[in-house]
C-alpha cells in the first residue's frame, strides 16, 4: 500500500478535539446510564491489564521482610507431591482465564471506539458487528505473545548460563560478552514488544475497525504509515509518556482526595466502578491517538460519518 506523508502532524492539536469529545459524551448532556454503559465498554476494553481503574504496588518493607530462602525451598522438597499437583491444576486454570480475559479485551477494544466514534452509548451492536475483527485481534495477540515470550525466555536463559558461567570460572571475555549480548538482548525485545502491543492497541485497532480488517492487514497499511513517519511515531511516544504521567497524577491526586471520603476512595478501587469514575480520563487517553491517526488523511478517521 503507498501512502502520501501529511505535510502537517502535531502531538499537541489532538489535545482540544480530544477534550470536546469527552465533554460531548459525558458531559453535552450528563447521562448516567450513558456513562454506565460506555464505563462497561471501557472496562471490557482494559480488562485485566488495569486500564480501566487505579492500581499501585507497595513495597515498603521489601528488604526487611525478605523470604527465608533456604527454608522455603526445604518446605517445597519436603511437600514436592502436592507443589506439583497444585501447579498442574493451577497452570491450566490460570492459562484459560488469561485466554478469556484476553479474548473478551479484544472484543472490548473495538466495541469502545464504536462508543467514541459514534458518541454512543451501545453493547450488543458493536459486539456482534465488529466479532470477526476483535477475533482477528485475540489471535494475533496469542501468537505474538508466545513469540514474544520464547524470544525473551530464550534471552534470559542465556544471560543466565553466562552469569553462572562467570560465578564458577571468573570473569573471561567470552561469558562477559555472552552476559552483556543477552540483556541486551531481552531488553530489547521487551521494549520491542510494548511497542508493538502499543501500537497494535492505538493505531492497528483503529485501522480494523474502519476497514473490517484482519489484524495482519491493519498491520500493513501501518507500517505503511509508519514507513515514512518514524520520528513522528517516535515523538507520540514520547508524548504519550508525558500523557501516562499526568493522568497517574490526576488518580493519586483523586486518590489522595479520597481519603478524606473513605467510601469515595475505596470505589475507585473496585472493578468496572472504577473505570466509571475514571471514565473521563479513560475516553480522553483512547480518543487522543484517534484524533492523532485522523493527521494522516481521511481514510483514517474513525469520526467520519459511515
Amino acid at each position: 500500500m503507498s501512502f502520501e506523508r501529511p505535510q502537517r502532524v502535531s502531538v499537541i492539536d489532538p489535545i482540544a478535539p480530544t477534550i470536546e469529545r469527552v465533554r460531548l459524551m459525558l458531559f453535552k448532556p450528563f447521562d448516567l446510564s450513558k456513562w454506565f454503559t460506555v464505563g462497561f465498554c471501557a472496562w471490557l476494553a482494559y480488562l485485566g491489564q488495569g486500564g480501566g481503574s487505579p492500581s499501585f504496588n507497595y513495597r515498603a518493607g521489601l528488604h526487611h521482610n525478605a523470604p527465608d530462602l533456604p527454608a522455603v525451598r526445604e518446605a517445597l522438597l519436603a511437600h514436592l507431591p502436592w507443589v506439583i499437583i497444585g501447579a498442574a491444576v493451577l497452570i491450566p486454570i490460570f492459562v484459560i482465564v488469561g485466554l478469556i480475559l484476553c479474548w473478551l479485551r479484544s472484543r472490548g477494544k473495538f466495541m469502545f471506539i464504536h462508543c467514541i466514534a459514534g458518541n454512543k452509548a451501545e453493547v450488543a451492536v458493536p459486539w456482534k458487528k465488529f466479532a470477526g475483527q476483535g477475533n482477528s485481534l485475540f489471535l494475533f495477540k496469542i501468537i505474538f505473545g508466545l513469540i514474544a515470550i520464547v524470544a525473551i525466555g530464550l534471552s534470559l536463559a542465556i544471560a543466565i548460563v553466562a552469569a553462572f558461567a562467570i560465578n564458577a570460572a571468573g570473569l573471561n571475555a567470552a561469558a562477559v560478552s555472552g552476559l552483556v549480548v543477552a540483556i541486551l538482548a531481552v531488553i530489547t525485545a521487551a521494549l520491542l514488544a510494548v511497542l508493538i502491543v502499543k501500537f497494535t492497541d492505538d493505531f492497528v485497532v483503529p485501522i480494523m475497525f474502519l476497514h473490517t480488517a484482519g489484524c495482519l492487514a491493519g498491520w500493513r497499511e501501518f507500517l505503511a504509515v509508519i514507513a515514512c513517519n518514524k520520528a513522528r511515531f517516535a515523538l507520540y511516544i514520547l508524548f504519550q509518556i508525558v500523557i501516562s504521567l499526568a493522568i497517574i497524577f490526576i488518580i493519586a491526586t483523586v486518590c489522595l482526595a479520597g481519603c478524606c471520603c473513605c467510601c469515595a476512595s475505596v470505589l475507585l478501587f473496585v472493578p468496572y466502578v472504577g473505570t466509571v469514575i475514571l471514565l473521563p480520563i479513560i475516553v480522553f487517553k483512547r480518543a487522543y491517538s484517534l484524533f492523532y491517526l485522523r493527521q494522516f488523511g481521511t481514510i483514517f478517521d474513525v469520526f467520519q460519518p459511515a
